[in-house]
């Protein structure tokens, strides 16, 4: 289990310490080592599969790692039904945009250092979900926050870029501070911060302590996610080259806050207050995406945007009981396949346009790159939950069991899954629509053309994944069968039903069509020069919905002006009452300095006036 992790970090290790003299076969390397990996990763699944389901778990200790009084961690690795799903992800997906990387990347005279973060990355990864203690999994999760940074800001010589992976950084430090917290509070609780261990003592736990376990959990979920209110980083996130957003939105990094909850199914289903703050969360980044989404003609912040609403969808099902679990986990996979494609394309269309990102000059491009514009729609068709494709068996299933999670809040979050559909399915067409059908808006210079078989060849791979996965996983409720013994899932959601997934089916697929009836209509006849009437709703869409404006007043102003007034009180108070003892010693020196004139009569006479002084005080002690 151990070269699942070894075996990138250590090529990682290789391709950074060699330098220069890795350049020509360094990319072969990483991807040789991720698809090693990968195939070692189907050998676990098999092996998994041949066993009982109660004994399929498997945990391997490295060494003992603390040790300091009662508080004991190893440093352990476990393989169980829901991490071998995240390995198969990471390593699968990770591997086909490796080979897609040689050749985006193949002009890049730092390529070699790209494979090596791309491999970091995805040893980190592995190590966050094989963990077998929040601890482990901590190392695992700063390790991904690391390599995120790295490969955002990798063109940093684009202050944009650099501030933009920056901007990442500390958004996810803002996060991190949760898993801290909340293994801390795990510790001082339970006595230990093995899963096991805090699954077995929550049924015990105080409502108080499971309800700020799970809030600061939230919060770590929320930062490396980018759910609401740490979302503000991952637009900007998209400066770096365009495989790293497919790797950090479909195989990484805003997968693990889905984990990280799914992991602690043990915490919020023992907290009913910890379970609908996710619900929470998850509704209002679903929408919120979605909005962002229908205004951006950067096509990958479009698609940025729309990561962060197909999060919100697994996090909204992780709050909605046991089998919602196993839901966010089927979403996430099929999502895995169609943004990774998604993202690959607008990679190859941004290859074939000299780097331009503007979706309203492109069109028409499906005639010159057919092979991107057909797996990009079916990467479309997927995401909008159209059947048979992938997003409709995982989608319209968290859908379903929003609206029969029981209680009056059901119609609400279920209508808020439902209208997220809709606005889907409106700007993902918008985006079809501006880069593939129309009239052509590119300038004379651009000479768009298809891209190169190592580019294609992996998209076609996920295209696949796009169509199938999902009927795959559905099937005979395999996904929720495997993962029944790690997050306890049903088939059957709680609460009384409100609707038949026939009926949620038909509702789905309604506003799908409306909603991309809606952006043909709108952007099929867009012209290149065409002056464009921004509504007061766009120009908020297009601004992230003041997520910025609200984080500089917030917390970025505020945040200055107290380190001001810090710094004043360190330099006034602290610096100042040292400098006081100086100044004091200063001047008393300095009428010391003036008896010690170098005259012997001067010193005589010092001398008598001791001793009159001695003989005073004896005088009047004796007396």
């Amino acid at each position: 289990m151990v070269y699942l992790i070894a075996l990138p970090l250590l090529s990682s290790a290789i391709l950074l310490l060699l330098g220069r003299i890795a350049d020509k076969w360094g990319h072969l390397l990483a991807t040789l080592v991720s698809a090693s990996a990968f195939g070692f990763g189907v050998q676990q699944f098999l092996q998994m599969h041949k066993q009982p389901g109660s004994n399929r778990a498997v945990t391997q200790k490295l060494f003992d790692w603390i040790s300091v009084g009662t508080f004991k961690v190893d440093a352990s690795l476990l393989l169980d039904q829901l991490s071998i799903c995240f390995v198969l992800l990471i390593t699968g997906v990770g591997t086909l945009i490796h080979i897609y990387s040689i050749a985006y990347m193949s002009h890049d005279k730092d390529r070699r250092r790209f494979f090596a973060f791309l491999n970091l990355f995805i040893a980190a990864m592995l190590l966050l979900v094989l963990g077998d203690s929040y601890l482990n999994l901590y190392v695992g999760w700063e390790g991904v926050g690391l390599a995120s940074y790295l490969l955002i800001g990798f063109w940093n010589q684009n202050p944009v870029y650099a501030v933009a992976a920056k901007k990442a950084f500390v958004a996810n430090r803002v996060g991190d501070l949760g898993l801290s917290l909340a293994i801390m509070i795990s510790f001082a609780q339970f006595g230990t911060a093995s899963f096991s261990g805090v699954a077995a003592g929550a049924p015990h736990a105080s409502s108080a302590a499971l309800t700020a376990i799970g809030a600061m959990l939230l919060l770590a979920a929320a930062g490396k996610s980018a759910q609401f209110p740490l979302q503000s980083w991952l637009g900007d996130a998209m400066a770096g080259p365009t495989p790293v957003s497919a790797l950090i939105h479909a195989a990484t990094m805003v997968t693990a806050g889905v984990y990280l909850i799914t992991r602690s199914n043990f915490i919020f289903d023992a907290s009913s207050t910890a379970r609908m703050m996710v619900i929470a969360v998850g509704v209002i980044t679903l929408l919120f995406g979605a909005i962002v989404g229908t205004a951006k003609d950067d096509i990958k912040k479009a698609l940025a945007a729309s990561t962060m609403s197909q999060i919100g969808y697994m996090i909204l099902a992780t709050g909605l009981g046991p089998v919602g679990y196993a839901f966010a986990i089927l979403h996430l996979l099929t999502h895995g396949f169609f943004k990774a494609g998604m993202f690959l394309g607008a990679g190859s269309v941004m290859h074939g346009m000299d780097d331009e990102v503007n979706m309203r000059k492109y069109g028409g491009l499906a005639k010159v790159m057919p092979v991107t514009a057909i797996t990009f729609g079916l990467g479309y068709l997927a995401i909008l939950g159209v059947p048979p494709f992938a997003g409709f068996y995982s989608k319209d299933k968290i859908i379903e069991t929003a609206f029969n999670s029981g209680g009056s809040k059901a119609i609400v979050i279920g209508g808020a899954a439902l209208l997220g559909a809709g606005i889907t399915a409106f700007y993902m067409t918008r985006v079809v629509v501006l880069t593939f059908a129309g009239a052509r808006r590119w300038k004379s210079e651009a000479h768009p053309h298809e891209s190169s078989f190592l580019m294609w060849a992996p998209m076609v791979v996920l295209a696949i994944g796009s169509v199938a996965s999902g009927f795959l996983l559905s099937m005979g409720s395999a996904l929720v069968n495997w993962l029944q013994p790690v997050v306890n899932a049903s088939h059957v959601a709680s609460g009384k039903e409100l609707m038949k997934p026939m009926t949620v089916s038909v509702l789905a697929l309604g506003v799908v069509v409306l909603g991309a009836g809606y952006a043909i209509i709108k952007y099929r006849a867009v012209a290149a020069e065409a002056p464009e009437k921004v509504s007061i709703f766009t120009r908020a869409a297009r601004m992230d919905l003041g997520q910025d404006i609200v984080n500089d007043k917030v917390f970025v102003k505020p945040g200055f002006a107290l380190t001001a007034g810090l710094v004043a009180v360190d330099y006034k108070v602290i610096d100042g009452a040292v400098r006081l003892v100086g100044w004091l010693i200063n001047e008393i020196s300095d009428v010391l300095r003036k008896i010690q004139n170098g005259y012997v009569r001067s010193y005589a006479l010092m001398m008598l006036i001791g001793v009159f002084i001695c003989v005073l005080i004896l005088w009047m002690v004796t007396a």
